[in-house]
């Protein structure tokens, strides 16, 4: 890691490990091949995928049939989102209703929205102070006319995590289909999605070490329950149909070794940096007067959401020009509004406003903490008429 910057950014973006880089070199340079290709130098490439697909599907409990490679999660909530509803649409199911959360990424609440425009009946579920659903509200929404209940696993901007078997026990018991952004999930959490029941999931490599521009998602299909969707655009026909394009070979190792370095060393990793974490709450709530959002709730290890007492994150940001840290989600930060997020667990907009994202990862250590804290220091300190303690 760059020692230019002290880089607390890492829900937004991780660089590529160096075991990742070093298996995908190779399909990038001598096995170049088009996967699709029936020709002896094609099939190394497919047989590259097909091992990798299964690699994926055994890390979250799926059959590799169940694997869709696609370009990031965004894509692949898009994909799950839209493509549920129009084949539901095409063959005149009556199912319309989709039902999510206010808190959940851009991606779900922009793709829910076009949704909606499409004919759904879209139902945003707030949230309580801390981030969490209430399931009595989620088993109310989710009706016998709900197509789909989706609900993140982690989020992306307070690190929260929500019941995802329960949740999925609710829209199965209305005959729905329930779907998870797992992005801020996968490898750094056990995810079973047998067990939790999970039908569609989304994920990107980006976020755990892997190459941006690779992703999946994962539609269940097994005798008991068949996710069927309408590809989003089309071609050739790979990925059993749902997603055309050839395929990112190179990626789609590195999103499978990425895979398996952060499941094998999830343990020993989310136990150091809950400490890390814990160490830097304790001086953002002692030093400086920082209000933990989501403290309360179950959290990932890695993501600290802090609102600061002053009247801008902005004025923090500008005295700290070397740390890197969010005002929110980086998907989000383009647009100049206060924190969905925060505003639907009952912050202001001026609270929202006064909020930073810090989020951990695996070249983070003591001395990040130390030093964010010193520039925190300062950056009060240069602030006139804001007393810190």
């Amino acid at each position: 890691m760059t020692q230019d910057f002290i880089y607390l950014d890492f829900a937004a973006t991780t660089p590529v490990d160096e075991r990742v880089v070093s298996a995908m070199m190779p399909y990038m340079t001598d096995v170049f091949y088009n996967a699709a290709s029936s020709h002896a130098a094609g099939l190394r490439a497919q047989q590259a995928v097909l091992d990798a697909r299964g690699r994926i599907a055994r890390h979250i409990g799926a059959r590799m049939q169940e694997i869709i490679f696609t370009s990031g999660a965004t894509e692949a909530i898009n994909l799950a989102i839209l493509g549920c509803l129009r084949h539901a649409v095409h063959h005149d199911e009556q199912r319309r209703r989709i039902v999510t959360v206010a808190t959940e990424h851009a991606a779900v609440r922009d793709a829910s929205e076009h949704a909606r425009e499409e004919g759904a009946d879209v139902v945003f579920l707030g949230v309580d102070s801390e981030g969490r659903l209430n399931l009595d509200d989620v088993r109310r929404a989710v009706q016998d006319n709900t197509l789909l209940l989706s609900v993140m696993a982690v989020n992306n901007e307070t690190g929260v995590v929500q019941d995802l078997a329960e949740l999925s026990r609710i829209a199965h018991d209305a005959g729905a289909l329930f779907m998870t952004d797992a992005t801020q999930a996968y490898g750094k959490m056990p995810i079973d999605v047998e067990a939790l029941g999970i039908d569609l999931m989304s994920f990107s490599g980006h976020k755990i070490y892997g190459p941006k521009g690779i992703g999946a998602l994962y539609v269940r299909q097994r005798p008991e329950r068949t996710c069927k969707l309408e590809p989003l655009f089309f071609g050739g026909g790979q990925e059993r149909g749902m997603r055309s394009g050839t395929i990112n070979v190179a990626g789609v190792v590195g999103l499978a070794v990425a895979g398996d370095i952060g499941i094998g060393e999830m343990e020993s990793e989310n136990e150091r940096l809950r400490s890390l974490r814990a160490a830097f709450e304790l001086g953002v709530t002692e030093r400086f007067g920082g209000i933990v959002n989501g403290q309360d709730a179950p959290r990932n290890a890695s993501t600290s959401n802090i609102t600061f007492p002053v009247a801008d994150a902005d004025l923090l940001l500008m005295n700290m020009a070397d740390v890197c840290c969010s005002k929110g989600s980086a998907c989000s930060s383009a647009k100049p509004k206060p924190s969905p997020v925060l505003t639907a667990m009952g912050r202001s907009a001026t609270e929202a406003g006064a909020s930073l994202r810090f989020s951990f990862g695996r070249s983070s250590s003591k001395n990040d903490v130390d030093a964010v804290l010193s520039r925190l220091e300062s950056a009060f300190a240069a602030l006139d008429g804001v007393e810190h303690r």
